[in-house]
């Protein structure tokens, strides 16, 4: 660590400047505020000595922070209030969602969607993103597994599924004798929420489209919902997901669609919470039953 009489980025080592950008990565922080750094314990310190020089007596003594306020901007050492930068970020409304309709209902291919999606600037967590996160394996297969949101390997690499959540999943799908050639692994959300939080209901609305129209097109025998976002926004429940794992239904994309749709936990989940892998295992082993009696062409 740095001490505080010498708090500069210059004299950093190369492995301290390493670990400060991956903490900075690991909470959140993707995007910076000011141009220059701005020494907090210098102008506090300043505000201190001014304090001193200029208490009038009798009077009540006034904080660091009143001394602050009052200081104007070069006083205090800091640089210049940065120029406002234009951005094509706005608050999301119904037109906002009518387009994503319309633009998803535009695709009449995988690829075209994938096109449609990226080019699409009706929600704001793409401004923040790195990538469109848009699927990976093999559009062809029987069984879509759909998942959340995009987390920071996710954004950096723009394929679902690829960090520690991921690598359980495919785990998981090994155990049922699956791998991604023979799976499609797709999240309701393209585009990952700033610090991992959980997407708002609007920013659900307006990606909704896209997923609905991702399963239309694919056409999968089986859908597996992974988690409580996909769960209860394709099957319009407000159950959580503990109470729904492992219960199959049917997903309807659209009115003349019915898939058959199994909600199980996400791996995400087990990662926090290793003893319900065997919950997961029981639907594991019910999908690869479905699959089984569908590729026999008898009733699941």
């Amino acid at each position: 660590m740095v001490s505080q009489g010498d708090n500069k980025v210059q004299d950093l080592t190369a492995g301290e400047l390493a670990a400060m950008l991956h903490f900075y990565a690991d909470a959140g922080v993707d995007c910076v505020l000011e141009d220059a750094p701005v020494d907090r314990f210098e102008q506090s310190a300043a505000a201190k000595a001014v304090l001193t020089q200029q208490q009038p007596r009798g009077r009540a003594p006034q904080s660091v922070q009143q001394v602050e306020r009052r200081q104007p901007a070069a006083a205090q050492g800091a640089p210049p209030p940065p120029q406002p930068v234009q951005t094509q970020a706005t608050v999301p409304d119904e037109t906002a969602i009518s387009d994503a309709r319309e633009t998803a209902r535009s695709a009449e291919t995988v690829a075209a969607l994938r096109e449609a999606l990226s080019s699409f600037n009706g929600c704001n967590l793409r401004f923040g993103a790195r990538n469109t996160v848009f699927a990976d394996g093999n559009p062809e297969a029987n069984i879509m597994f759909i998942g959340e949101a995009p987390g920071r390997d996710e954004d950096r690499q723009g394929l679902p599924f690829v960090g520690r959540a991921g690598q359980l999943l495919d785990k998981m799908l090994t155990a049922i004798g699956l791998d991604r050639t023979g799976c499609y692994i797709t999240n309701m959300i393209p585009w990952r929420p700033p610090g991992n939080r959980s997407p708002t209901p609007l920013e659900i609305e307006l990606c909704r489209p896209f997923i609905e129209r991702h399963v239309e097109l694919v056409n999968p025998k089986v859908v597996v919902l992974l988690g409580n976002v996909s769960t209860k926004a394709l099957l319009g429940t407000t159950r959580g997901i503990l109470s729904l794992r492992g219960t199959w239904s049917q997903y309807h994309p659209n009115s003349d669609m019915s898939i058959p749709a199994l909600p199980t936990l996400h791996p995400a989940y087990l990662l926090r919470n290793p003893a319900q892998k065997k919950l997961s295992w029981q639907d594991f082993l019910s999908v690869r039953d479905h699959l089984d009696r569908a590729s026999a062409g008898s009733e699941p």
